[in-house]
Parts: C-alpha cells; structure tokens; sequence
C-alpha cells in the first residue's frame, strides 16, 4: 500500500529547502538588511503580531497580522539573483507563519476586485524555482489594483532589473500603508474580513553603481522613492515617473524609517532628495 506524504510535507518540498534555500537568516546576516530594519520588526517577538518580522534567503519582510499582508518586504537585488525561470503561478499560505495565526489563501481574493500583487517580484528571483516559489507565498502578496499591478508598478519593476543587468546593486523596499484601496468593485477596506487593503503601495530603490557594496554608498547615490495610490482610476495609463516623492515623505505617512544603517549625515541628505526622471542612472 502506497504510503500519503502529508500536505505539510508537500508543501515544504515545493518552496522549501534547496540547499536551505528558504531556512530561516539571522537577521544580522541578512544581506535584505543591509541598509536597515524599518520598522525594527523582530523574529522572536510574535506577541507583536502586527510588526513580526521574518526573513528568508531570498527576502526579508514585516508582517502585519491584523492586516493579513506585510507592511513592507526589502529584498537586495543584483544580476547574479537573475535567471531564465519561468512565471509560476504557485501562490500558497505561509507554513512558516506562528500557530493559531490565520494564513490567508490564494483563494481568499477570488472577486475581491484586487489582484495577488507581489512585492518582491517572481522576476526578481528568477534564478531557481525555489526562489520563485519563495516569492508566491501569500505573506509577499498584498492587494492590488490591477491597473497598478500591471501598468505602472510592473514598469518600475523592469527598470530596476535593467540597473541590475548593467551591473549596479539595488536595495529595495516595498511597502503599504492606509486601509481602503478602489479596485474593479469600487472602494473596499477589507476582503473576507481577513486582509486590509492598502491605501498606498511604496518602492523606494538605492542603485550602487558598478556593483558597489553598502560602504560605498554615498549623500550622491541615486535613489528612487515612489508612492502609489492603490486606486484602479488613478493610476491607470500613468507612468511610475507620475508618483515620485521623497523617502522623507513616504517614512511620515507609512510610520516608518529607512537608511537606519547608513551614516546620519549620509541618511539625512538621501531621504530628503527628490529624485529627477530625466537623470535615470544608465
């Protein structure tokens, strides 16, 4: 008789563990944390539900429990992360989140009038399977207007894979806040009572050139911050460029606080620049 390999199991085996490819990082040894911790979200600390921070091998993130999706995932992004691997659509509950917590399920968006958007991209860690598995678990997912998911927020995405391919290093953090987004439905606040739909989806992204390292980042480093409103209307037909603002900005409305790892005098100048489309780095 044929022996059942649990569901647990199976689901391991799909996004786990290839060369501890999904084992649990330290957070100090987290190459997504270099420029720092935005929330100073911690791994040890589930009673803090809402700022519970979890960190694989291919990104690191904070996750909200009573929003059911994450305030913000940071992830570093390099050519050496990029691949040939196809899009997958092997969206699943989070295994590694605590007990008793909900895990919400692909199944949970289904009519919602907002798609699954990734925040670490599939193509960001199109190197493996397992990498692009890793970004289909539903805490890396939030609700997104499809207009956003497929327009704008898609081309911000391939710019910063071609900075990649030219051979800069990129920091990413992506991130939300607000409750209440205007989808194919209209305005909705919650789906299934399970997962709060965001106001607001960020991107902020430091390019160092020539594959420098975190030392060498500079008060002249360019840096991309982008605020989107999650509002099907407002962003449809409007290039990212549309929805640039300040770091400073972005740290006010969303609660949190970026480049807390970089000198002060370098952070205070990055956070505070504006960054100017028509000097995109080459």
């Amino acid at each position: 008789m044929k022996k059942c390999i649990p569901l647990v199991l199976l689901v391991w085996i799909t996004v786990g563990c290839k060369k501890d490819r999904d084992a649990p990082v330290p957070m100090e040894q987290s190459v997504h944390l270099r420029l720092g911790n935005p929330t100073n979200a911690k791994t040890d600390d589930i009673e803090n539900a809402d700022n519970f921070l979890m960190v694989r091998q291919q990104y690191a993130l904070s996750y909200n429990r009573s929003k059911g999706h994450a305030n913000w995932v940071s992830w570093e992004l390099t050519k050496e992360w990029l691949g040939e691997g196809a899009q997958q659509q092997d969206y699943l509950a989070d295994p590694t989140l605590p007990d008793g917590w909900y895990k919400v399920l692909p199944s949970d968006y289904v009519n919602s009038g907002f798609v699954m958007g990734n925040l670490c991209p599939q193509t960001d860690r199109s190197k493996s399977v397992v990498d692009i598995s890793a970004t289909n678990l539903m805490t890396n997912i939030v609700p997104q207007a499809m207009e956003l998911n497929r327009q704008s927020w898609t081309k911000l995405e391939e710019y910063c894979r071609d900075l990649a391919q030219k051979g800069y290093r990129l920091y990413i953090i992506a991130g939300t806040y607000g409750v209440g987004g205007v989808g194919s439905r209209g305005v909705v606040l919650r789906i299934r009572n399970q997962i709060s739909v965001p106001t607001r989806i960020y991107k902020i992204v430091v390019a160092i050139p020539d594959g420098g390292t975190v030392e060498q980042i500079t008060e002249h480093t360019p840096v991309i911050a982008v605020d989107f409103p999650n509002w099907s209307s407002v962003v449809n037909n409007r290039s990212w460029n549309s929805f640039i603002t300040t770091p400073d900005d972005i740290e006010k409305n969303a609660g949190v606080t970026f480049f807390t790892r970089l000198p002060e005098e370098v952070r205070t100048k990055l956070r505070t620049v504006k960054f100017d489309p028509a000097k995109l780095p080459q």
